[in-house]
């Protein structure tokens, strides 16, 4: 799409949230269940945490590439 371009400070931005996502759900997933409550968990924290590190990984990735580290592949003579 023209003019939705993922800048710098929105990467960051983005990164810093979702990394936080990340902790937040791996601590409340870790959390052991209580069984004295009647309700069940029904957020799947586990795999949240997974969710948000797998996009917290192409979200260092794209910010890597758009400070200008490029992995070209090695020329085939």
């Amino acid at each position: 799409m023209p003019g939705m371009d993922l800048n710098l400070p929105l990467t960051l931005t983005l990164l810093a949230v979702f990394a936080g996502l990340t902790v937040l759900s791996g601590w409340l997933g870790a959390r052991p269940p209580d069984l004295r409550k009647e309700n069940p968990r029904l957020i799947p924290w586990r795999f949240v945490m997974l969710l948000a590190a797998t996009v917290s990984i192409f979200l260092i990735i794209h910010a890597l590439t758009v400070l200008g580290l490029k992995t070209d592949p090695p020329a085939q003579y």
